[in-house]
Protein backbone atom coordinates (compact mmCIF):
# COMPACT_ATOMS: atom_id res chain seq x y z
CA UNK A 1 0.00 0.00 0.00
CA UNK A 2 2.92 2.21 0.86
CA UNK A 3 5.24 1.15 -1.65
CA UNK A 4 5.64 4.35 -3.19
CA UNK A 5 6.16 6.44 -0.67
CA UNK A 6 8.30 4.13 1.01
CA UNK A 7 10.08 3.86 -2.35
CA UNK A 8 10.99 7.64 -2.89
CA UNK A 9 12.15 7.81 0.79
CA UNK A 10 14.68 5.27 0.03
CA UNK A 11 15.66 6.85 -3.17
CA UNK A 12 15.95 10.49 -1.41
CA UNK A 13 17.74 8.68 1.41
CA UNK A 14 20.70 7.32 -0.93
CA UNK A 15 20.63 10.78 -2.56
CA UNK A 16 20.86 12.35 0.74
CA UNK A 17 23.85 9.57 1.51
CA UNK A 18 25.35 10.00 -1.81
CA UNK A 19 25.88 13.70 -2.09
CA UNK A 20 27.09 13.52 1.80
CA UNK A 21 29.55 10.91 0.91
CA UNK A 22 30.75 12.63 -2.34
CA UNK A 23 31.52 16.23 -0.08
CA UNK A 24 33.55 14.20 2.80
CA UNK A 25 35.73 12.55 -0.02
CA UNK A 26 36.28 15.67 -1.95
CA UNK A 27 36.14 18.21 0.90
CA UNK A 28 39.95 19.66 0.99
CA UNK A 29 41.58 21.28 5.03
CA UNK A 30 42.12 24.39 4.90
CA UNK A 31 45.51 25.06 6.04
CA UNK A 32 45.87 28.86 7.99
CA UNK A 33 48.00 30.16 5.26
CA UNK A 34 45.62 29.79 2.13
CA UNK A 35 42.67 30.62 4.49
CA UNK A 36 44.08 34.40 5.37
CA UNK A 37 43.46 37.67 3.58
CA UNK A 38 44.90 38.24 0.31
CA UNK A 39 47.55 40.24 -0.02
CA UNK A 40 47.23 43.10 2.23
CA UNK A 41 43.75 42.50 3.59
CA UNK A 42 43.37 42.71 7.56
CA UNK A 43 41.87 39.43 9.18
CA UNK A 44 38.71 39.29 9.73
CA UNK A 45 37.66 40.36 13.26
CA UNK A 46 33.77 38.90 13.30
CA UNK A 47 31.40 36.81 11.25
CA UNK A 48 30.45 38.41 7.41
CA UNK A 49 27.05 37.85 8.14
CA UNK A 50 27.24 39.74 11.79
CA UNK A 51 28.09 42.84 10.63
CA UNK A 52 24.35 44.00 9.34
CA UNK A 53 21.93 45.50 11.38
CA UNK A 54 18.61 44.28 11.79
CA UNK A 55 17.15 47.77 10.33
CA UNK A 56 18.61 46.78 6.68
CA UNK A 57 17.13 43.25 7.02
CA UNK A 58 13.52 45.53 6.72
CA UNK A 59 14.82 47.62 4.56
CA UNK A 60 15.37 44.79 2.29
CA UNK A 61 11.69 44.08 2.83
CA UNK A 62 10.73 46.90 1.69
CA UNK A 63 12.83 47.15 -1.38
CA UNK A 64 10.97 43.69 -2.11
CA UNK A 65 7.84 44.81 -1.78
CA UNK A 66 8.22 47.55 -4.24
CA UNK A 67 10.10 44.99 -6.08
CA UNK A 68 7.21 42.63 -6.45
CA UNK A 69 4.76 45.58 -6.99
CA UNK A 70 6.58 46.25 -10.59
CA UNK A 71 6.83 42.66 -11.38
CA UNK A 72 2.50 42.70 -11.04
CA UNK A 73 2.56 46.60 -12.52
CA UNK A 74 4.13 45.54 -15.85
CA UNK A 75 1.96 42.60 -17.51
CA UNK A 76 -0.94 44.90 -15.55
CA UNK A 77 -0.24 47.60 -17.76
CA UNK A 78 -0.48 45.32 -20.91
CA UNK A 79 -3.92 44.19 -20.42
CA UNK A 80 -6.10 46.69 -18.81
CA UNK A 81 -7.28 48.36 -21.70
CA UNK A 82 -8.96 44.74 -22.05
CA UNK A 83 -10.01 44.28 -18.74
CA UNK A 84 -11.47 47.64 -17.79
CA UNK A 85 -12.41 48.40 -14.43
CA UNK A 86 -11.71 45.06 -13.12
CA UNK A 87 -7.91 45.37 -13.69
CA UNK A 88 -8.06 48.84 -12.03
CA UNK A 89 -9.82 47.93 -9.29
CA UNK A 90 -7.71 44.87 -8.75
CA UNK A 91 -4.91 47.24 -9.28
CA UNK A 92 -6.09 49.34 -6.35
CA UNK A 93 -6.46 46.46 -3.70
CA UNK A 94 -2.52 45.21 -4.31
CA UNK A 95 -1.50 49.10 -4.11
CA UNK A 96 -3.54 48.63 -0.64
CA UNK A 97 -1.76 46.11 -0.17
CA UNK A 98 1.63 47.11 -0.69
CA UNK A 99 0.91 50.52 1.32
CA UNK A 100 -0.24 48.96 4.34
CA UNK A 101 3.33 47.01 4.32
CA UNK A 102 5.00 50.37 3.69
CA UNK A 103 3.05 51.42 6.74
CA UNK A 104 4.02 48.83 9.05
CA UNK A 105 7.99 48.81 7.92
CA UNK A 106 7.78 52.44 8.91
CA UNK A 107 5.99 52.02 12.20
CA UNK A 108 8.87 49.16 12.60
CA UNK A 109 11.59 51.73 12.05
CA UNK A 110 13.10 50.69 8.41
CA UNK A 111 12.92 54.15 7.31
CA UNK A 112 15.06 55.79 10.27
CA UNK A 113 18.17 55.24 9.23
CA UNK A 114 20.01 56.89 12.02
Amino acid sequence: MYAGAVGMALVAALIVAGLYLAHRAAAVASTPLSSLPFQSGWAPEQHALSRYHVRWYLATLLFLAFDVEMLFMYPWAVVVAQLGITAIVEMFIFLAGVFIAVLWAWREGALRWV
